[in-house]
Formats: structure tokens, C-alpha cells, sequence
């Protein structure tokens, strides 16, 4: 099914390659855990950076190997049993599950999802409804960025016929820089800033003021959770402790961040700030089930999906999360 060609293609791609790895030797009294990113090294990683640094993965006998290769597709892993944690994004849980991977989703990272559709402010987009008619620049008609943008018109009451959207690879800053773009979709957390610092004017329309979805979050598979509950336990708590850490000190969580991310500028404070407002939550990790019917409902709409999974609610848990945590 073409909607799906390339979700199948990388997780074949993935699987095979995984057959052929030979496991790492683990240092002595701690389980050495390769942990799939989905991006490069980058401040907005500093929570898993502090638990790192501060101890806390090895306080419950984890050592964690940072994993930013693209080439690496952590939910094809994990839903295969290869690896045992991965960082994922809410919408690609759905999409798993739907053709029978086995992965739970068992901590909300980013309590908001991190899609914007930005615009210099002389365009005057500042609605939605602005957008109707307009030409909107998309890193590409997959992943989180697209599954944003859909979800933003559609709980506005548009469509995509309504927009003029095109591929401009990730290339959103000078698309809307050099006015090929009237309004490009991004990440909350990076190109706004990026703009900002040249001292562009801009307008942001986030995503999450209109629509709950999943984003980012910590995965597992069903196995792990029946066979090894611990570890999961223990994995999630420290990096619990990790983000806790970081929204009470982005100074020093940032300076943990440059022995993790080689020549991390002083102007990337600005990406974790950001990033913060993400994070927040009265209980740091917790899902919601309503998010999840949203996005799935998403994914139905943008044809991702042919029905609804069987059992929504088998797709995440807040078993690891339902403590709070010091904030």
C-alpha cells in the first residue's frame, strides 16, 4: 500500500541491517542500552544528558549509548525486539501497531507537539484561516512535520485543498527568508529561533493551541514490558529525574550539554528554552488517552490509516509515570 511504502521499506531496511550487529561488551555491573534518538546530538537533549552525567541511569544499572544515526529506525528495533527503548513520536506508535508491531508508548516527553507553521510578519498570517490560498513550504509529505500540518487545518475546518503546500526538503528557513515560501512548516523549538536570531520578524502558529497530538516519548515493546518491567522502570525514573533536573536549571543542564554535543554554540540556549516550554506538565511523562484519539483520528483523515486499531488504549501506558515528580 503505497500510503505505508515508507514506513515497510525502512523497517525491512532496518531489520536486516539489525540481523547483522554484533552486541557491545558491557561494562562491568551496568547493562549497556543503545537508545535510538531520531536526531543529531543537540541541546534539546539535555534531560537524557543530565541523567546521564548526574548518575542516574547508572544508579539503576543502565548505561546509555546516544544513538543519532539516521540510518537507524529505533521503532522498526524496537518493534522487532532488537532494542528495548527508543525515543519515537506518538504518530509513528499508531502506525507501528497497525501493522503489528508490538511497541507501548510509556512516557510523553513532549507534552506539546513541537509542529508550527511559521511566517515573516509582513505576510499577515496569523489564524489558520490566514493559510487558506497560500503558498506553504513542508519538509515533506511524511513524518511529524506533515502530520502537524494536517491536523492544524483540519481541526480548523480546512483541507489541503485549501493550501497551496509544496516539498521544500528542510530548507524551511531560507525558503521563507527568500520569499519562495509565504509560511513553512516547522519545529517550534528550532527554526523560530533560528529566525529570530537573524532579527526576522515572524508570526508562529503552534500546533498544540489547536490540537492535541502525541509527540515525542519514550517507546518499548510488549515483550520487555511483560519480561523485563524493571528495566523500563528504571530507564523511564532516571530520565524523569534527568528532565526534572533540567526545567529547574537550563544553565546547567545546557553546560552538561556541550561534553554531549561537539561545538554546541551559545546560541543554541535559545533551542532548549524553547524546548522547555515542551516539556512542562503538573506530572512530567503522563499521556493522555484523548491525545491519543486525536491523533489517530489524524491519520485516518490524511488516509495513514485504513481503520482503527482494535485497541487504541494497548498503544500506551502511564504504569511508569504515575508517581510525580519534583519539579
Amino acid at each position: 500500500m503505497k500510503k505505508l511504502v515508507w514506513f515497510l521499506l525502512g523497517f525491512s531496511i532496518i531489520i536486516g541491517l539489525a540481523g547483522c550487529q554484533t552486541a557491545e561488551p558491557e561494562p562491568a555491573g551496568l547493562r549497556h542500552i543503545r537508545l535510538p534518538m531520531g536526531y543529531v546530538a543537540d541541546p534539546q537533549y539535555a534531560p537524557f544528558y543530565v541523567a546521564a552525567e548526574k548518575g542516574y541511569y547508572a544508579a539503576e544499572g543502565l548505561e546509555i549509548e546516544f544513538d543519532y544515526s539516521f540510518e537507524t529506525d529505533g521503532i522498526a528495533l524496537v518493534g522487532a525486539n532488537e532494542l528495548p527503548l527508543a525515543i519515537v513520536s506518538g504518530e509513528q506508535v499508531i502506525l507501528a501497531r497497525a501493522q503489528d508491531l508490538p511497541v507501548v508508548y510509556v512516557m510523553e516527553w513532549f507534552q506539546k507537539y513541537p509542529i508550527a507553521v511559521v511566517s515573516k510578519a509582513a505576510a499577515g498570517i496569523t489564524t489558520p484561516q490566514d493559510l487558506a490560498g497560500r503558498n506553504v513550504g513542508l519538509p515533506g509529505f511524511w513524518g511529524a512535520s506533515y502530520v502537524g500540518y494536517v491536523g492544524l487545518l483540519t481541526a480548523n475546518g480546512l483541507t489541503q485543498d485549501d493550501v497551496n503546500a509544496s516539498d521544500i526538503g528542510f530548507n524551511q528557513v531560507e525558503s521563507l527568508l527568500s520569499d519562495q515560501s509565504e509560511a513553512v512548516v516547522v519545529y517550534i523549538n528550532n527554526e523560530p529561533v533560528q529566525l529570530r536570531s537573524r532579527g526576522e520578524e515572524i508570526n508562529v502558529i503552534a500546533v498544540a493551541d489547536y490540537i492535541d497530538l502525541v509527540a515525542n516519548g519514550i517507546i518499548t515493546n510488549e515483550a520487555t514490558l511483560t519480561n523485563e518491567p524493571t528495566l523500563v522502570q528504571g530507564f523511564v525514573r532516571a530520565t524523569l529525574l534527568g528532565l526534572s533536573d533540567t526545567l529547574a536549571d537550563p544553565e546547567a543542564a545546557f553546560e552538561i550539554s556541550r561534553r554531549y554535543v561537539e561545538g554546541l554554540d551559545d546560541g543554541r540556549f535559545g533551542v532548549l528554552l524553547a524546548s522547555i516550554e515542551l516539556w512542562r506538565a503538573d506530572t512530567l511523562g503522563l499521556t493522555e488517552a484523548s491525545s491519543w484519539q486525536q491523533t489517530q483520528a489524524v491519520l485516518l483523515n490524511m488516509g495513514f490509516l485504513d481503520a482503527p486499531l482494535a485497541d487504541l488504549n494497548a498503544a500506551f501506558t502511564n504504569e511508569f509515570v504515575s508517581q510525580p515528580m519534583p519539579q
